[in-house]
């Protein structure tokens, strides 16, 4: 389809069209972000991206399909004002958006986040004027861009540890005219040159708090960053930060995830038939199906990073009907198997690891079922600990 000659001229109505929709939706009250919603022009930072076909291919897999103003005009600029993740970049991989090809498969590695989230993240962290803000995970920029048009250019930092896709935020940043602080480097280590902050907002997940972070944070600061792992369970905490340099806050509700720091991803494990071939035969019964944490349910997110917490080194893969949990650090290793209407377990090494899920599903069940809202985590010298006033306390992994 052929282009007209200024995409900006049809954006301006698709932006009017999503501020409202988010409005609607709840999560667009402030005024100062609905004016950045409906003046930012998300279309300059997705000049390509990728969308799932309808069908997977021979194998299972998903097809994705590139999306650019060449290939289809409108269908390139209605989804980039729709409140959708569009993905840019897979396998650390730059694509070639002169000549797009579809994927198959494949992990997301960059995005331009769904602009309801993205506002949650600013507005769940309380960002107001006259706050210094540092951004973890520039990604294409668009967050970045609304961020600088709420505060202004000059108290807005972000950092992106691939230096291609920060070339291409930097670029169209730079051509809406916003002059933020951009820098290449890791999350992990935060940026000290811009240190202190006043709001900490990352874009990607860690398995635990970077203590750089911590650091990086004015006393009474804030930092907002979604916890991740190998089990792929997910939550999000808002942290404040003592005069210490200690720091504490609750879990926040909802099912959101981020693509994991790339030092924070997990490692590939193998065969699991290789893992699970000197476990024991002989089988206990399960007290839990590992339904409890894989469901599709707002509680089984929950859990499943509970689970996590408990078991920080496994992996988990299902072959067939069997699921098998992997812990790549020790070398131990678990199988769950139906069998007659309930679930057989194998166990094998040092750490019995779905013992370990059980012991935290049977300390939720008698806390009768709290939320993660009830949920306080610390961070200090000393480690960093996941505590409800019902259950045992829960540690994460050092980061």
């Amino acid at each position: 389809m052929m282009m007209p000659a200024d995409p900006d001229t049809d954006a301006a109505r698709l932006r009017e069209m999503l501020a409202h929709a988010l409005a609607e939706k709840g999560v667009l009250t402030d005024p100062g972000w609905r004016a950045a919603v409906e003046t930012v022009p998300r279309h300059r930072f997705v000049p390509g991206y990728y969308l799932p076909a309808d069908d997977r291919d021979e194998h299972g897999l998903t097809v994705w399909e590139p999306v650019t103003a060449e290939l289809d005009y409108g269908r390139w600029l209605s989804n980039a004002y729709s409140d959708t993740t569009l993905i840019n970049q897979f396998d650390g991989d730059e694509p070639d958006w002169k000549n797009p090809q579809a994927r198959r498969g494949g992990a997301p590695t960059s995005s331009s986040t769904l602009p309801s989230l993205v506002l949650r993240m600013w507005t769940d962290a309380d960002v107001q004027e006259g706050h210094t803000v540092l951004e973890i995970g520039t990604g294409t920029g668009y967050s970045t861009a609304l961020a600088c048009e709420r505060l202004g250019s000059a108290d807005v930092t972000s950092i992106e540890v691939d230096s291609r896709r920060l070339d291409q935020a930097a670029s169209a940043l730079y051509a809406c005219g916003y002059t933020p602080t951009l820098a290449v480097a890791d999350g992990l280590y935060g940026y000290w040159p811009e240190a202190k902050a006043d709001r900490i907002v990352a874009a990607c997940s860690f398995r635990a708090v970077p203590p750089a972070l911590l650091a990086q944070a004015r006393p009474g600061g804030k930092i907002l960053l979604t916890l991740s792992g190998w089990l792929y369970g997910y939550a999000r905490v808002l942290l404040t930060v003592a005069q210490d340099g200690t720091a504490e806050g609750p879990l926040l509700p909802g099912t959101v995830s981020f693509m994991p720091a790339r030092t924070h991803a997990a490692p590939a494990f193998g065969n699991p038939a290789h893992w699970t071939a000197d476990l024991p035969e002989k089988a206990r019964v399960a007290r839990h199906s590992p339904a409890r944490i894989t469901a599709a349910t707002e509680e089984a997110f929950h859990l499943r990073f509970l689970a996590q917490c408990a078991a920080p080194d496994a992996q988990m893969t299902t072959v067939g009907d069997v699921m098998h949990l992997v812990d790549v650090v020790t070398g131990s290793a678990a199988t769950l198997t139906p069998t007659d209407g309930r679930w057989e377990v194998r166990e094998g090494g040092p750490l019995k690891v779905w013992d370990r899920i059980e012991r935290v599903l049977d300390a939720y069940d008698a806390a009768g079922s709290p939320g993660p809202e009830t949920f306080t985590l610390h961070v200090y010298e000393g480690g960093q600990h996941l505590r409800h006033p019902q259950m045992p306390s829960l540690r994460l992994p050092r980061p």
